[in-house]
């Protein structure tokens, strides 16, 4: 039995009956599209909506969900390895009842863990289930390897683009590595897509179907469409403010439309409850992914 069959043992032994958070990871094929104002500000919608939500800013090193709301975190995920911090201790108080975790450094840290620090790391997130509803996980930007382990290792996964064709070529450059990755299946992740920052409606769809067909054709994979997010300078007055927009222009186009957003996954949550393995599981799958490289290369 290899490291990753331990590991998965492991999991399945610390698994519980008690609660799954539903994890949904929000990501993009470059920076600078939104992604992180909308981790914050759906986390807040799904959280008028009676969920606990906690924000996982898996942006490691940069902290973005930390500077937008203004708020310095005592703890993060690398003092819930090593610090011998708790789930607890490491949450962060939100907005609105919102909790969030700042990664640090973290995951560049996890293929030198031990087994007994990996079988610890696990007991630890298996609680983190029980502190929420939904887990939104903000991964980086770009391809990196730690956004398509994050990706890869989630059921539900949100892609954030653009109009701009840039944005639509590196939302596709990121499926398709996904696609390409060996020890990654995208067999029963749900993909939805967002258009973000766009004139209208119909530019919202336009984009979808712009990259959905290109996807379809060439990866053989299949994404859904969430909706359009507008072009509004409250936006951005909103990041300047260090406050979601969704808390500062209530009645803005923007907050009706993340509130819209929260509606429909909460909508679609009985439809997701059979591939629902929470926090614990996701971080299983991205260290087995981590160890098989570890290995291939020594």
């Amino acid at each position: 039995m290899d490291q990753a069959d331990k590991l998965r043992r492991m999991v399945q032994e610390q698994a519980s009956p008690r609660n799954i958070a539903r994890v949904i990871t929000i990501t993009s094929g470059k920076g600078g599209v939104g992604k992180s104002s909308i981790s914050v500000n759906l986390a807040i919608a799904l959280s008028r909506l009676g969920k606990r939500v906690i924000v996982l800013d898996a942006d490691f090193g940069l902290a973005n969900v930390e500077v937008m709301l203004g708020i310095r975190p005592r703890y993060n995920l690398v003092d819930l390895m090593y610090g011998g911090m708790s789930i607890s201790d490491i949450i962060t108080e939100g907005p609105e009842g919102i909790g969030f975790i700042s990664g640090g450094s973290g995951i560049r840290e996890l293929t030198n863990l031990t087994r007994d620090q990996i079988l610890v790391l696990i007991q630890k997130l298996v609680d983190l289930d029980d502190h929420a509803d939904i887990i939104i996980v903000d991964t980086g930007a770009g391809i990196t390897d730690s956004v398509l382990e994050f990706a890869g290792a989630s059921s539900e996964v949100l892609l954030v683009a653009t109009p701009e064709p840039t944005s639509i070529t590196d939302a596709y450059a990121l499926m398709k590595s996904l696609n390409r990755k060996a020890d990654i299946s995208l067999q029963d992740t749900v993909i939805k897509v967002v258009a973000n920052r766009t004139d209208s409606y119909e530019e919202g769809k336009e984009l979808y179907h712009k990259l959905s067909i290109v996807v379809k054709r060439f990866l053989d994979l299949k994404l859904e469409y969430l909706g359009a997010l507008p072009q509004e300078s409250i936006v951005s007055k909103a990041i300047m403010k260090q406050k979601p927009v969704i808390e500062l222009f209530p009645n803005s186009q923007f907050a009706r439309i993340i509130g819209s957003f929260a509606g429909i996954l909460c909508e679609n949550e009985n439809n997701n409850v059979q591939n629902q393995k929470g926090i614990a599981q996701l971080f299983a799958n991205l260290l087995r992914s981590r160890i098989r490289t570890k290995d291939k290369i020594q």
